[in-house]
């Protein structure tokens, strides 16, 4: 996508902050919802050539450079292996062949999801079902507000506000600026809840492809405007507005996030391996791994990295060395597999899931 030049207001440039180093300087400190709204009202009015959109997270997770970094979920990864590439791929359209399959089963759908695979696409990402070449962002700053506060233990949230070209239909795609926008309540089906509490919306780029030349093109840090830090508690939020809660931003009874749960179980059945490894075990096997990924990350949140950080190196955090071993054996062994690299022996399903709980057990103790 294509780099922007933002406009920052008088109380941004005073704390050294430009256009040329907002990604990596430190986010701007606010105290409160209304300040922050203020000085977003500011920005919006200085970059009028751009609608802005927002994006909360618990960190300001940067790259090598030590630039602000935002990559759709299909490219994260320093380096990304292109087999590990192809595997994510894979995976992306193996999972939307099953939401279709799903879908149409249930009759909940007209046949407009069957035939785009951006609308596909954009639920599986909406619903963390796989990665996908789309990220997330919201036009509502308390959407993204309370998504920075949500299960965020640590003292701080962030903001993230991005210039993105005017839409004018339900997907957007402006070949000027190599960019894809997706208006999600306007193509998820009506049952799909949760797109229309979060308000959310996806960008990609305007064309996609399986492989790239240049990753730094697809980072959506090449829109970003501006970033805020704000305190999480409530005198934040004031005695006029609350954050969001978790039921409402996923709210209950979602009938896509029950199909799309599903889907995460089913997803493994069809990928194609090479190697002479049973579907049924390689779908067990990826099911406790991805467990282990979701496991890894209370780490990533526990040690506040600031950059994308791989299973590899969330591993070392931990201390006791037997669990880390088992860990690495796991991991090396899931890499070979999908590598299809040769190896002497398959693990045993139990091995990995007892392993599995011993990390459970031992965030748990180191928690407390």
């Amino acid at each position: 996508m294509r780099s922007i030049t933002p406009h920052l207001t008088n109380e941004f440039l005073n704390k050294g902050i430009t256009a040329k180093n907002v990604a990596s300087k430190e986010a701007y400190d606010v105290s409160t919802y209304s300040e922050l709204r203020q000085l977003i009202a500011k920005l919006s009015y200085v970059n009028k050539d751009f609608i802005l959109f927002f994006r909360g997270q618990k960190n300001d997770y940067k790259n090598r450079f030590g630039k602000s970094s935002f990559y759709p979920s299909m490219y994260r990864g320093e380096p990304l292996n292109p087999e590990e590439l192809k595997f994510r791929w894979e995976k992306l359209h193996s999972a939307s062949k099953l939401l279709v399959k799903s879908i149409e089963n249930k009759k909940l759908t007209d046949k407009t999801l069957k035939r785009k695979k951006l609308i596909q696409w954009s639920i599986l990402q909406h619903y963390e079902v796989t990665e996908t070449p789309l990220i997330d962002v919201t036009q509502s700053l308390k959407v993204a507000c309370s998504f920075a506060s949500l299960t965020n233990d640590s003292d701080y949230g962030y903001i993230f506000v991005f210039g993105l070209p005017y839409y004018t239909n339900r997907i957007s795609v402006n070949s000027e600026h190599y960019l894809t926008n997706i208006r999600l309540i306007s193509i998820a089906p009506p049952e799909a809840l949760r797109p229309y509490f979060q308000e959310g919306f996806l960008i990609g780029e305007d064309e996609f492809s399986e492989t790239y030349y240049e990753k730094s093109e697809l980072d959506l840090n090449n829109r970003l405007i501006a970033k805020f830090r704000f305190p999480n508690n409530a005198d934040f939020w004031g005695d006029s507005e609350r954050m969001f809660s978790k039921k409402d931003l996923y709210p209950e009874n979602d009938p896509i996030e029950l199909i799309c749960s599903e889907i995460k179980k089913e997803l493994f059945s069809g990928i194609d391996r090479k190697n002479d490894i049973s579907a049924e075990y390689f779908k067990e096997f990826m099911l406790k791994w991805v467990d282990i990924e979701n496991e890894l990350k209370h780490l990533y949140t526990a040690h506040n990295d600031k950059s994308f950080v791989a299973p590899s190196t969330l591993i070392k955090y931990i201390d006791n060395k037997e669990l880390q071993h088992k860990l690495n054996n796991i991991r090396r062994f899931r890499n070979n597999m999908i590598h299809n690299a040769d190896f002497n022996r398959l693990l045993p399903i139990e091995e990995v899931a007892n392993t599995l709980s011993e990390l459970r057990k031992y965030l748990k103790d180191n928690n407390e």
